[in-house]
C-alpha cells in the first residue's frame, strides 16, 4: 500500500533553469558586432568556464580564446575596455611572477630568459581578455579577477 508519510519533507518543485542572460541581451549590448559574435560563441562554449569548448570549430576556438590586441598591449588594453580592476590584478600577478622568477634564477646562477618571459605574460593577457570582457559586459561582473 502506498500511503504518504506525514513526516516526510515536502517535495521541491524543480523547474527548468533559464540561461542567466537571454540571446536578446547580447544583441542589445553597446559593443561591436565582432564582440557580439564572440559573446555568442563564449555562451555556446559554456560561459566563462568554457566547459563545451570542444563543440566549437578550430577557428571559433581561436576567436574566443586568444586576443592579439591584448597580447600586444596587455594592461593598456584592459584599461581601454574599462576593466581597471582586472588590469591591476593581472599586472600584480605578472610583477610578482617576474620578481619570483628573477630571484629563483639568480639563486640558481642562471641567466634570465629575457623576452620569453614577456611573451609568456603577454599570452596571459591574451587568453584572459575575451573571457574577462564577457564577464564585464554580459554577466555584469566587476570583480577583481
Amino acid at each position: 500500500m502506498n500511503t504518504p508519510n506525514p513526516y516526510a519533507p515536502p517535495q521541491a518543485v524543480v523547474a527548468d533553469v533559464a540561461a542567466p542572460q537571454a540571446e536578446a541581451d547580447i544583441a542589445a549590448l553597446p559593443v561591436s558586432d565582432s564582440w557580439k559574435t564572440r559573446f555568442y560563441l563564449i555562451r555556446r562554449a559554456g560561459g566563462p568556464a568554457m566547459k563545451q569548448i570542444k563543440s566549437l570549430s578550430f577557428s571559433e576556438r581561436m576567436q574566443v580564446t586568444f586576443n592579439i590586441v591584448a597580447f600586444l598591449f596587455g594592461p593598456l588594453y584592459y584599461l581601454a575596455k574599462g576593466m581597471w580592476r582586472r588590469a591591476i590584478s593581472l599586472f600584480g600577478v605578472c610583477v610578482a611572477a617576474v620578481v619570483a622568477l628573477d630571484v629563483l634564477l639568480s639563486m640558481l646562477h642562471l641567466a634570465h630568459p629575457g623576452p620569453a618571459s614577456g611573451m609568456a605574460f603577454g599570452a596571459l593577457w591574451a587568453v584572459r581578455a575575451n573571457i574577462d570582457y564577457y564577464k564585464k559586459m554580459v554577466l555584469k561582473d566587476k570583480g577583481w579577477w
